[in-house]
């Protein structure tokens, strides 16, 4: 099992100063992976959540390949429809080729209504938006020279070159608890991306449910790669907490029961929804090299 680190690319202690700090120490402490949230316009539905400065994940990610060596990077997640399927395909073929294929994809519909309307994007439309885009992406990575007719996309004749280093594609995370993001998951993605889940929902729902899904489109299961909240406390968080959330042993033995589960990758977030906390991303990085040091063996790949 593969542990990633939520990079901190918006709020009050966001620089380029601190993205390329998050980045060293992440490689250096034997991180697997990296990722960057994203938003365009922060508006004040964002601002309330994610608040500005927020460094745009794209030309973030371009950027972190070329100070990287080894460490994975990618999105938790991208908002699809704030961005032409043309662009997102183009973006990320570049990027993996710049980083000698280490990119992954994660995907979304988002939330923010006002930030949808300043982008002039439909917001009822982005889960039927995203759906047709993520179609389109794998065919421009998969083709030499790609045509796509669509409702929301469409074009004819691109030549794709640069495609992608990772065959068959770059890897495309799906984030979302709903039926609808389960079966998104299913038929476009290549694994399921929840965030911050109670170990009961995730193995005795949200597993099942993406099972029978994939049962019910005859599809392969998609691979497990959860963003679990880690939030260490002094003494043991009560019951119905969420994974990652309580004690080191209580997160030690979430950890062990991810593996167990079969994940692939687990993504760790020090984010608690407080921006004011973002003033000092060294308590992140604190916390993420005694995490390595007392609860995670890097070097193996798994947990002790």
């Amino acid at each position: 099992m593969k542990i990633g680190v939520n990079l901190m690319n918006f709020g009050p202690g966001a620089s380029p100063d601190s993205i390329k700090r998050w980045a060293q120490l992440t490689e250096a402490l034997g991180y697997h992976l990296l990722m960057t949230s994203d938003h365009i316009g922060i508006t004040p539905d964002v601002q309330g959540r994610y608040p500005a400065p927020f460094y745009e994940p794209v030309s973030t990610l371009a950027w972190l390949a070329g100070i990287t060596t080894t460490i994975e990077i990618g999105t938790t997640v991208l908002i699809v429809p704030y961005r032409s399927a043309l662009e997102i395909a183009k973006a990320f073929a570049n990027i993996d080729q710049f980083s000698g294929g280490r990119v992954i994809l994660g995907v979304g519909i988002g939330w923010a209504q006002e930030e949808f309307a300043g982008l002039g994007v439909s917001y009822k439309r982005r889960g039927a938006i995203t759906n047709e885009y993520l179609e389109a992406i794998r065919l421009l990575w998969t083709q030499d020279l790609a045509s796509y007719e669509g409702r929301y996309v469409s074009f004819k004749d691109v030549d794709t070159a640069p495609r992608p280093l990772r065959k068959p594609h770059i890897p495309i995370w799906v984030g979302g608890p709903s039926d609808a993001a389960l079966r998104r998951a299913v038929l476009y993605g290549d694994a399921w991306h929840p965030i911050r889940m109670t170990m009961d929902w995730f193995k005795n729902t949200g597993i099942p449910r993406l099972q029978e899904i994939a049962a019910e489109e005859g599809r392969t299961v998609p691979a497990l790669c959860p963003r679990i909240k880690l939030h260490v406390t002094n003494s043991p968080a009560p019951d119905g907490r969420v994974v990652g959330e309580g004690s080191l042993d209580q997160i030690h033995q979430d950890m062990a029961e991810l593996e167990s589960l079969g994940c692939d990758y687990v993504l760790l977030d020090t984010y608690l929804d407080d921006p004011e906390a973002l003033r000092k991303p060294e308590d992140a990085w604190k916390l993420y090299a005694d995490m390595a040091e007392k609860v995670l063996d890097l070097g193996k790949q798994t947990v002790r």
